[in-house]
């Protein structure tokens, strides 16, 4: 599923108009953005938690000559599932 897509299915469900429901799929993602970029995890009772990993500087390779690379530091956006998704997902898949 696609932006539009998610857009489309949330005006259906909530007879919202399109354009209102791409501003309010825009909303929420702007929000979880931000919390996320303030250090803040976002938290959607049984959805999950959309949280941030410190990843360390390190050394790579270049694959192609071999040549040492430094790799910045950087913060990693996380999605960890919770249970009532979690369960969702494994009863329509068969898992």
């Amino acid at each position: 599923m696609n932006r539009s897509e998610l857009e489309r299915r949330v005006a259906e469900r909530t007879g919202l108009a399109s354009s209102a429901a791409k501003g309010t799929v825009d909303a929420v993602f702007d929000v979880i953005a931000e919390a996320l970029a303030n250090g803040d995890d976002a938290r959607v009772s049984g959805f999950g938690v959309f949280g941030t990993r410190a990843r360390p500087a390190r050394t790579g390779r270049n694959p192609r000559t071999g040549e040492r690379v430094a790799i910045a530091a950087s913060t990693l956006p996380t999605f960890k599932p919770g249970k009532a998704l979690r369960d969702v997902v494994n009863t329509r898949t068969g898992g």
